[in-house]
């Protein structure tokens, strides 16, 4: 079963409503079970308010699991930012189709300036990012997948939603995995905040961890955008659609991430409340309501958080990102999709790391599991 099917069986406000009514009993249940087997229930009482006073706790059983599962290890990414061209009018994006802002779409001579700029860096994992627009779609991303394959050992992909024939054709190419965030997964408030574009199509794009499972892509990763709508109901969605992947293409990895909005280009928009006492929640209760799943931090976070954050359940991270097309060499200054809030470089994400006594772990596998092969003489540049 496609999971639109099964999240149409669902009522955003009526979840929203359970969640609310969670109760102190139901959140300690939820943590006696925290040795496995949990349900979507516990999900409910993890994320509620009642589970606010255990919040202590639910930190200390995350960092365990986590130790358990991970080791001591922090996998190190770096967005590679292709276009900034869209047709969608999203009003949360700095990409917007209605924002009077420069576009570019990356040249092959600039993919790979970018390219080097990051393999500099030490990266070896780069998650390619573009607006969603027809002319930015399966052929060119094949491409710029064949320019970026020779430099680093894994490419993963945040991008508009494409068919199962497309996802399979770049998987041959050198496609490790993709990101697609549903940003809510309210109903209604969803055609809110799009207003025109392929995006306006919410089952389309609910539906596309499912065509990257039949796809075979190696990881899928999931996310809404926190605020959009209720959180709480938000991140059981995720739960209830992580579940639905892992029983389904049960040969996948999935990672979710955990993005707040930042300021952007254009008119501010309306946002309900989610603070970092409440990411922090949602984290826990996602590394307790599952020890496989890959958990991400992004640039959107403060530093001061960040350094705080690594020891609750996050396994992987991005550093020195720029959310611009060319923004590591070719035109650093040009407009970011969004502002970043952690803006140390690399070096010193990675020495923080090791202050706290974390392994910063540069790719997710070795280009040889895709197929691919590092240039070696990249490699021996970073050594």
């Amino acid at each position: 079963m496609n999971f639109v099917e099964t999240w149409k069986t669902y009522d955003f406000g009526q979840t929203a409503a359970r969640i609310a009514e969670r109760t102190d009993a139901d959140v300690r249940r939820a943590l006696r079970c925290a040795a496995g087997g949990l349900t979507m229930d516990d999900l409910e009482a993890l994320l509620s308010p009642a589970a606010a006073p255990f919040l202590e706790e639910m930190a200390q059983i995350s960092h365990r699991l986590t130790v358990e599962r991970f080791g001591r290890t922090m996998q190190m990414y770096a967005p590679l930012y292709l276009s900034n061209v869209c047709s969608n009018i999203c009003t949360y994006c700095g990409f917007s189709a209605r924002n009077r802002i420069a576009r570019r779409i990356l040249t092959d001579d600039e993919i790979r300036i970018e390219g080097d700029a990051l393999r500099k860096m030490g990266f070896e994992h780069v998650l390619l990012v573009t607006g969603e627009v027809r002319h930015v779609g399966s052929d060119y991303l094949a491409h710029a997948l064949r320019l970026l394959r020779p430099k680093f050992a894994s490419l993963s992909m945040e991008v508009q939603p494409m068919d199962t024939p497309d996802y399979a054709a770049l998987a041959q190419t050198g496609l490790s995995a993709v990101m697609v965030y549903q940003e809510t997964y309210d109903a209604a408030a969803y055609p809110r905040f799009h207003l025109k574009g392929s995006k306006m199509d919410m089952a389309y794009r609910l539906g596309t961890p499912d065509r990257l499972g039949r796809a075979g892509i190696k990881k899928i990763g999931l996310g809404p955008l926190f605020g959009l709508s209720d959180w709480r109901a938000d991140a059981w969605f995720t739960g209830l659609h992580l579940r639905h992947l892992e029983r389904t293409y049960w040969r996948t990895r999935y990672s979710i991430s955990f993005p707040r909005l930042r300021p952007h280009e254009g008119g501010e928009i309306r946002l309900t409340p989610f603070g970092e006492r409440d990411l922090v929640q949602a984290l826990c209760a996602f590394r307790i309501f599952s020890r496989e799943v890959e958990l991400s931090l992004s640039t959107r976070e403060s530093g001061a958080f960040r350094d705080r954050a690594i020891q609750l359940g996050f396994t992987s991270m991005s550093a020195g990102s720029r959310t611009n097309p060319g923004g590591y060499a070719v035109a650093p200054g040009t407009l970011e999709q969004f502002a970043v809030d952690d803006a140390r470089n690399p070096a010193e994400v990675a020495a923080m790391l090791r202050s706290a006594g974390y392994e910063p772990v540069w790719k997710d596998w070795d280009a040889t599991y895709d197929g691919g092969a590092v240039d070696a003489g990249a490699a021996m540049a970073v050594c």
